[in-house]
């Protein structure tokens, strides 16, 4: 009549949850598939939201300086706001202050030099060639280019879209096509990367910048003033200085502030941010659900069995621990497939869509906590089935 195997009560070695678990094979199947779909579900909601927040900074943490300008009513990267350079020029005068270098941002219509009838939006930055502005592979090496007429950079981990423009340099050295409807030549290559907001992107010289839209940019008129500190100098005192003695037509940021600026638009003013951990919220539920559903079942199938234990003097403290015992098993089986299944589609993913997924050993240990702690609260809620078992109900 009882199903269990009591020689775990001796000192045996084999746990009686596991016992209990491997009793019903479908069951404990349906509970690691069910497990390692929530743990699959928190990394890719978890990867696309680093994605997305990693490849919103990219530029940002790339730039060579300290302190940047930009105008108070730009609100991210997409959708910056000029202003004069006239305010960059000025911060020269302050004190700790090294260099400046103006950045112009925008976005213009790239034609598939291949297929011409295929066009894609590209983010072009315009930089004055003699300053080192970006701490990107290929920029330093290449700027000399930019400084002949219609020369640009490509990012090479720009989408595929844009034609097979690496390959096409690399075999011939040079690529045209056209830019705004201006022709252009691609004089050399760079990494960058796509982000939420770009799937591609130009470097060029400030000059062939304006020659690019001419029609709706003004010479003088940036996007970004980007300023470098003299070594040794005091950052925040200079950013202080700044804030207090600039017209409030700038906004003055740090580097790490500018880059927290994009993050919060990301994260804060758009959709996809709250999307992401919305899922990986979702992602949690679905597993304790999943769990609860089968230590549930599981307690209230051993019921009477439970119930003879009480009765011959068990206490609940021991039921309990089984229960537990069960839900720290499952969490480690459920996870195991789950990670190894969630590293294959961060590969496939980074491959389609060339989007930073990595798997990292911080996101890692989080979802491992989260899955131990899904399967805790699981079993936490499936004890309480425990309390009906009643001796007097099987004598």
């Amino acid at each position: 009549m009882i199903g269990f195997n009591l020689s775990f009560l001796d000192g045996n070695k084999i746990p009686l949850a596991w016992l209990q678990l491997i009793r019903e094979k479908t069951r404990l199947f349906v509970a690691i598939s069910g497990i390692s779909f929530a743990v699959v579900l928190m990394f890719m909601q978890m990867g696309f939201l680093t994605a997305l927040f990693d490849s919103a900074v990219g530029m940002h943490s790339s730039l060579q300086g300290d302190i940047v300008l930009i105008s108070p009513r730009s609100v991210a990267l997409i959708a910056m706001k000029p202003f004069s350079q006239r305010r960059l020029y000025q911060v020269l005068g302050f004190q700790g202050v090294e260099s400046v270098s103006p950045i112009y941002v925008d976005s213009g219509i790239w034609k598939n030099p291949q297929n011409p009838s295929i066009t894609r939006n590209i983010r072009i930055y315009g930089i004055n060639p003699d300053n080192q502005v970006f701490n990107m592979p290929g920029v330093a090496e290449n700027l000399d280019k930019i400084k002949k007429p219609d020369v640009v950079l490509f990012d090479w981990g720009s989408r595929t879209e844009f034609g097979p423009i690496s390959t096409l340099f690399k075999q011939e050295k040079s690529v045209i096509t056209e830019v705004e409807e201006r022709r252009i030549n691609v004089g050399g290559l760079f990494e960058l990367g796509v982000t939420f907001g770009s799937d591609g992107t130009l470097i060029t010289s400030d000059l062939n910048f304006l020659r690019i839209f001419e029609e709706r940019r003004t010479a003088g008129l940036i996007d970004i003033g980007l300023i470098k500190l003299k070594p040794g100098v005091d950052a925040e005192k200079v950013l202080g200085n700044l804030r207090a003695n600039l017209p409030k037509d700038v906004k003055v940021l740090s580097k790490e502030e500018y880059k927290k600026f994009e993050v919060n638009y990301w994260s804060g003013s758009t959709p996809i941010g709250f999307t992401f951990i919305l899922g990986t919220v979702m992602g949690f539920f679905v597993g304790t659900i999943i769990v609860y559903q089968v230590l549930y079942t599981d307690v209230n199938d051993h019921l009477p069995e439970y119930a003879t234990l009480k009765a011959i003097g068990y206490k609940d403290s021991f039921f309990s621990g089984v229960v537990f015992q069960a839900a720290m098993i499952l969490a480690t089986l459920g996870f195991l497939p789950g990670v190894l299944i969630a590293w294959g589609l961060y590969e496939l993913t980074r491959t389609a869509t060339l989007l930073p997924m990595f798997m990292q050993l911080d996101k890692n240990l989080l979802v491992l906590v989260l899955t131990f702690v899904m399967c805790f609260v699981s079993g936490s809620i499936a004890i309480r089935k425990l309390r009906e078992a009643d001796p007097a109900d099987i004598f």
